[in-house]
């Protein structure tokens, strides 16, 4: 190497952290559901994890999905946890996004009063409170319905709520029977009825059915759903360090999580006056978390997609993503 390529190397390597530290932004907003694929958000906001790039870390809570649509098009947020099929339909319809990384595995279940129900065909005529109407919960629903002869507007009693809060309510309150609930939820339903004092009045409740399990058995793959991660909003979704940046602090936050839940669980239920510690606790031992990339989880997410698109391309923008949607897959 010349000696003067090798001086330009040597002063880049010593101007980077100035530039690094220049473009350090004063705020950085973090949004997502009151869901597990958001307690890594929270960890994040609170450690100082991000302290090399923004001067202030905030996390923010939506409540459901046209909320979320209106923060990733507005520029509300710098990075928003959402559902994959929320992610694909927003990019495919021209936001600037980049999908970091899947790191929710399939967190959905029917809880019931009924311990005796294996599959969605055991409900066949009964009511069901479902949250978050033609978006992850009701798709994922419909697709493992009708993938089993069922019609699910016709075979069931479907009663359409804002929130799985909603739902896990109406539940508690013996209002409905049944409800499909993502976690913490669900471990909030089943602390719910065993404390005091809705114990005294609350149904007993099971965990009744696993979504992901009937998924994987009607479409003969494993019980594993690429079902939520987080993305990168905005003008930073072309920076590809920032994005990469953005994926290794939650990936080590969600690792933390895993490794101490307590600790975890007393900082998400301090942020999010929804939950208790106790429930996010219980749902950080049973939820499959892993924080993979983007574009390693492609093929997974691709099969999904495609099984989305099937029912109604819409549900994905019209078509899969390209390159351009997956962090580290370049375009």
């Amino acid at each position: 190497m010349r000696p003067f390529s090798l001086c330009l190397l040597l002063l880049a390597a010593l101007l980077a952290p100035l530039s690094a530290q220049a473009e350090k932004l004063p705020r950085l907003v973090l949004a997502g559901p009151a869901a597990a694929v958001s307690f890594p958000l929270i960890r994040m906001a609170e450690s100082g994890a991000l302290a090399d790039i923004a001067d202030e870390v905030d996390f923010v809570l939506w409540r459901d999905p046209d909320q979320l649509r209106v923060m990733a098009l507005e520029g509300r947020a710098d990075v928003l946890a959402m559902p994959t099929n929320v992610a694909a339909n927003l990019y495919n319809r021209g936001a600037q996004l980049k999908l970091a990384n899947v790191s929710t595995w399939g967190i959905l279940w029917l809880v019931s009063r009924s311990a005796e129900l294996k599959t969605l065909a055991d409900l066949k005529g009964e009511e069901i409170a479902m949250p978050f109407r033609a978006d992850m919960p009701d798709i994922v629903f419909g697709v493992v319905a009708e993938r089993q002869g069922l019609d699910p507007r016709k075979d069931f009693r479907l009663r359409y709520v804002a929130t799985p809060m909603d739902a896990m309510q109406l539940l508690i309150a013996r209002r409905v029977d049944h409800a499909l609930l993502a976690e913490p939820a669900v471990s909030m339903a089943l602390r719910k009825t065993k404390s005091f004092p809705v114990g005294l009045i609350a149904p007993e409740l099971h965990r009744s059915i696993d979504l992901q399990a009937e998924w994987g058995r009607v479409l003969q793959r494993s019980a594993r759903m690429p079902q939520a991660g987080i993305a990168v909003v905005g003008a930073r979704a072309q920076d590809a360090a920032f994005v990469a940046r953005i994926h290794a602090a939650y990936d080590a936050a969600l690792r933390e999580c895993i490794a101490d839940r307590e600790a975890c669980a007393r900082s998400v239920a301090a942020r999010v006056e929804l939950l208790s510690a106790e429930a996010v606790m219980d749902a950080l031992a049973v939820s499959p978390l892993e924080a993979l990339p983007a574009a390693g989880a492609r093929a997974e997410l691709e099969f999904f997609y495609g099984v989305l698109a099937e029912r109604n391309p819409a549900l994905v923008g019209g078509r899969l993503p390209d390159d351009g949607f997956y962090a580290g897959a370049g375009r």
